[in-house]
């Protein structure tokens, strides 16, 4: 324990840590050993995004008051993306707000979800429609977590890295499964400083959202189908979609195309894509619910070259069609 850690749990009336069913069996044990918590109260919520919803929350907010957690209660946050958003929402909200530790255990969670100050649940089948911006106490990064993560999450967390490199630094492009891990921290690096210059979103920050309108949109119809993408799954395929729409209307070199075409196979190695002709409507469905939307428009994250990202950008509706016709095309070569 450090320093810091230290100073956060003198102040701290109580101690509960939330993991998942996939998780608790693992990690659990270890982190009430190493961070001297024995004694903290366990929830343990089912795994996977179709449970990061208000009936979870409600759940969670019911074991506080149950062990009566005062303002001074301490929530830590052990999972991946949803455990993080989910107990992130779920503290900054009980109470008008309890202090809380995020130790994310995916890799995904590591470079993304667990940096920056936002939380949030899924509702009405669109992806964070309930959220505030809330910053961890602290956030707690250790690959050793990554030793007994599935391929597939791997993978799902190199598409968000690959974000940095589009949106921030080129050399981030040529991160894949065998050097991914010397380059966590400088994702994190990287978010943690646009985020400090416009944490409520309000411009700069929302470059972070490259790839995330349409991938958004196509994970939350996934989840209703039989077969749901993991969420960086999704947005390679929405970064594919953001990409040839930046060739098209921000001239963007069409290598950079090309090249993030040869990568896919790569992201998308651990899962079979299903989608056709027949999901593109459903997925402009969600596209309409995008929180990002201005007046019901969908507004995009797109390139002008590499680490020139521009946002607010509208797209007409035809050319969306286009675009999501294109990924569909290429992901099912």
């Amino acid at each position: 324990m450090n320093v810091k850690q230290k100073q956060i749990y003198d102040k701290t009336s109580k101690v509960f840590i939330l993991t998942d069913e996939n998780v608790a069996p693992f990690w659990l044990p270890e982190i009430e050993y190493w961070l001297n918590c024995k004694n903290a109260v366990e929830i343990v919520i089912k795994a996977g995004e179709q449970h990061k919803n208000l009936q979870t929350v409600q759940r969670i907010w019911r074991t506080l008051m149950k062990q009566h957690a005062d303002r001074n209660a301490l929530l830590i946050n052990l999972g991946g993306g949803v455990v993080t958003d989910l107990g992130g929402f779920a503290a900054s909200t009980y109470k008008r707000g309890i202090k809380f530790i995020n130790i994310p255990t995916t890799l995904l969670a590591m470079v993304d979800a667990a940096i920056g100050g936002k939380t949030g649940i899924d509702f009405g089948g669109g992806k964070n429609q309930i959220g505030t911006f809330a910053e961890a106490e602290e956030v707690i990064i250790d690959p050793v977590f990554l030793e007994t993560l599935p391929q597939r999450e791997i993978c799902s967390g190199l598409a968000e890295m690959l974000k940095y490199g589009f949106i921030a630094d080129s050399n981030l492009l040529n991160v894949n499964l065998e050097n991914y891990q010397q380059y966590i921290t400088h994702c994190g690096e990287i978010k943690h400083e646009i985020v400090m210059q416009d944490l409520a979103e309000k411009g700069l920050r929302k470059v972070l959202n490259f790839g995330h309108t349409l991938g958004h949109a196509i994970e939350s119809h996934c989840l209703t189908t039989d077969y749901p993408l993991l969420h960086g799954e999704a947005v390679a395929l929405g970064m594919l979609g953001a990409l040839w729409l930046s060739v098209r209307q921000c001239g963007l070199d069409e290598k950079v195309l090309q090249d993030f075409e040869s990568q896919l196979p790569m992201l998308l190695s651990e899962v079979e894509i299903s989608l056709s002709e027949s999901d593109i409507e459903p997925i402009l469905g969600y596209l309409v619910h995008d929180k990002k939307n201005k007046d019901e428009k969908p507004q995009f994250v797109l390139l002008e070259a590499v680490g020139k990202p521009v946002w607010d950008v509208e797209i007409e509706p035809n050319l969306v069609k286009s675009s999501l016709q294109y990924l569909i095309k290429v992901s099912n070569r």
